[in-house]
């Protein structure tokens, strides 16, 4: 076999025995999980958003930007959850190019995956003791998982991967929210298959061991566009494509029906500009329909300090190396418009309510006065048959 056996790596439990998370993260870390569970289960009326950097590159940037993050989130806490996009494992449409921190901890230089496991984990684990934020991350290698779990609240199967049969096994055993990409043709059955097959209990091999897992139903979708035969990509977050969604979901009848709408790739064709105008436009959506506001539990958005991207080795801080993102100002602009859409939402939703309750009572009243039939009342002003 062509094969060159390079290093004994260390286990996931060897690695967290020597690199241990603090007892007062890991309550952090859970609480935030609560959080967030409920959110995906229909308990809660927060919205998620899963943002930051196309590629986790760099420590010192990938921390100052989770840093600026505190700030919006402490405004907006009783609308938003913030979760961190801290992505260290990259996948490649080639196989050429920047593959994650966990291969390259420095991507100037040659690959080394034990150094790699070692700076992911510092990483992720600095974020959570610096801002307070559980993290997410891409299930690039399903067997890597247990180097992060202990500190990511979400986790991503990509469109590269979401068809893969060991990804969805171990999705089945993790208990945080896995959002399952569709796939870069953009068939929505091979998505909702995922999920299917994700919130399953299963048996299996893994790490050298018989497995079972009881099934993950906090498992959903996440759309992000699809490339047709011709190469083009052809947008999902459009209205219509969120209510075939929510009508396919309604069909399977699954647990816990959800979807993130990812704003970049396929979607913005990674025009990253356009993040902004689908993200307001997914909103627009959500308030038309209450269908699609159940469904839609959130955003990922591709951000960073600074706007677009850049070549490996020119060296400008807080700058993609990988797919171009938005810059700080406009992030911290979208996010507080964000939650200001979804506050003008709810006030709106809390008059329409009062107006019913104040209706109702009316009419409640007018009968206990006379006798007399009636067809029918619509919300706030009533018309009534009078014998």
């Amino acid at each position: 076999m062509g094969f060159t056996f390079i290093n004994k790596l260390p286990t996931p439990a060897e690695i967290r025995e020597q690199f241990p998370l603090a007892p007062e993260l890991a309550e952090i870390k859970h609480a935030r999980d609560e959080e967030i569970k409920k959110v995906f289960t229909g308990e809660s009326g927060k919205f998620v958003v899963i943002i930051g950097p196309c590629s986790a590159d760099n420590e010192e940037s990938v921390c100052d930007y989770a840093g600026r993050l505190v700030k919006v989130q402490e405004k907006t806490k009783d609308k938003l959850i913030i979760i961190p996009r801290v992505y260290t494992n990259k996948p490649r449409t080639t196989g050429e190019g920047y593959m994650g921190m966990i291969h390259q901890p420095d991507p100037e230089k040659r690959p080394d995956m034990f150094e790699g496991i070692l700076a992911i984990r510092h990483m992720h684990m600095r974020v959570l003791r610096e801002t307070g934020f559980s993290t997410a991350d891409e299930m690039l290698y399903p067997e890597n998982m247990n180097y992060l779990s202990d500190m990511m609240s979400y986790v991503a199967v990509g469109a590269r991967s979401v068809e893969n049969q060991f990804h969805r096994l171990v999705a089945s055993g993790c208990d945080v929210p896995v959002g399952m990409k569709n796939p870069t043709s953009g068939d929505l059955t091979v998505m909702l298959n995922s999920v299917v097959a994700a919130q399953l209990p299963h048996d299996f091999i893994f790490r050298g061991f018989e497995v079972q897992c009881p099934g993950n139903p906090l498992t959903h979708t996440i759309l992000r566009g699809a490339v047709n035969k011709r190469g083009q990509c052809t947008p999902n977050y459009h209205y219509e494509d969120l209510k075939l969604l929510f009508d396919l979901y309604n069909k399977r009848g699954l647990q816990n029906p959800a979807c993130i709408v990812d704003t970049n790739h396929a979607n913005s064709n990674k025009q990253y500009q356009e993040q902004i105008r689908i993200a307001k436009e997914v909103l627009h959506s959500r308030r038309h329909s209450g269908d699609i506001r159940n469904l839609v539990k959130g955003l990922m958005i591709e951000s960073y300090i600074e706007p677009g991207s850049q070549k490996i080795g020119e060296h400008c801080y807080g700058k993609s190396i990988t797919d171009p993102c938005l810059g700080w100002d406009d992030t911290e602009r979208l996010l507080y418009e964000i939650a200001d859409n979804l506050d003008q939402h709810n006030n709106m939703l809390q008059t329409n309510k009062n107006e019913q309750e104040k209706g109702l009572c009316h009419a409640q009243s007018v009968s206990m006065a006379e006798p007399f039939s009636i067809p029918y009342f619509c919300s706030g002003n009533h018309s009534f048959i009078y014998d």
